[in-house]
């Protein structure tokens, strides 16, 4: 009876990504470029911001969380799977596991809040533009990142605490590329009916309550939009909102189709869950760049630097 009741896995064999049997070098090359210039992308969008003193606002304070968001996410599975790409292994240890599921839930628990905080930022910033400042202070915007970072943390907890308290006897194969609360519960060798109802409760409720505030948010920004009189004004407003839109449509997209749909295929499945987890996180500091006039010329701004400091 004891060791039925204790976890006797050690590691766990990830099956990784199917139908893609010999091509290894291709996608570790892909891969790999992805991994870098989500790297370069939003190492850059951070230096500038932190180099530009005309950048130290709400806005950029959140983008700043972001970039370092977009680089935590892309880097859980990623190298993981750039290894076993390169050396053919499919191992990854009880504790790795662990790691993956944690700062899945983690990273993308508080990617979700921040992405509401900075609803909230834009909503002040067009609906009360005279009273912005004083609204989104220095101490509310503390609080609100440092909200979002904790509460981020305290999900995370819970999911990974309730999945590896589950004990796991045998088979240890993950019929995924990276370790995720469902193809792992799925290994245990006891009663997953609560761990099951109470992840799909909190992956569905974390992102539909977010998804939610940034809609009411956004009805609001769209009807004080239309209330201008100026055509300007109504194009300025229209473009500080079009990039974190455009970012948002992107993170919820892939939750949305892998969370709502679980008869997906896995070939769907996991081509979805690539796109959200690699190819999301590169064009988000794409889409700041191309849309934002300021960060163009923060980026010119560092670029000056550096060349004058050769």
């Amino acid at each position: 009876m004891e060791m039925e009741n204790r976890t006797v896995v050690s590691e766990f064999i990830l099956l990784g990504i199917p139908n893609t049997e010999g091509h290894e070098t291709l996608l570790f090359i892909g891969f790999l470029a992805f991994y870098l210039c989500t790297l370069l992308g939003n190492l850059l969008i951070f230096s500038a911001i932190l180099v530009d003193s005309r950048l130290h606002t709400p806005m950029y304070l959140f983008l700043c969380n972001l970039s370092v968001l977009d680089i935590g996410f892309a880097s859980i599975s990623t190298p993981k799977l750039l290894f076993n790409l390169w050396t053919k292994s499919r191992t990854i240890s009880l504790g790795g596991c662990m790691s993956q599921i944690f700062f899945f839930q983690f990273l993308g628990s508080t990617e979700c809040l921040i992405y509401t905080v900075m609803a909230f930022d834009r909503y002040v910033a067009i609906c009360h533009p005279l009273r912005y400042l004083i609204i989104m202070n220095r101490k509310v915007c503390a609080i609100l990142t440092a909200g979002s970072w904790i509460s981020g943390s305290f999900h995370a907890t819970i999911l990974t605490s309730l999945t590896f308290t589950l004990p796991y006897c045998g088979p240890n194969a993950v019929d995924y590329f990276f370790c995720d609360i469902f193809p792992v519960v799925k290994l245990a060798c006891a009663d997953t009916y609560v761990i099951e109802t109470v992840t799909f409760t909190n992956t569905g409720v974390v992102p539909m309550t977010c998804f939610s505030l940034i809609l009411l948010s956004y009805i609001r920004i769209v009807y004080s939009i239309l209330k201008m009189k100026s055509g300007e004004g109504r194009r300025k407003a229209a473009s500080t909102c079009a990039s974190h839109l455009t970012v948002v449509t992107l993170f919820f997209g892939p939750c949305a189709v892998i969370y709502t749909e679980p008869e997906l295929s896995k070939v769907v499945a996991t081509v979805v869950q690539i796109f959200g987890d690699v190819a999301t996180h590169m064009l988000n500091p794409v889409i700041y760049t191309l849309r934002n006039k300021e960060v163009k010329g923060a980026l010119r701004k560092l670029r000056g630097g550096q060349m004058t400091a050769r």
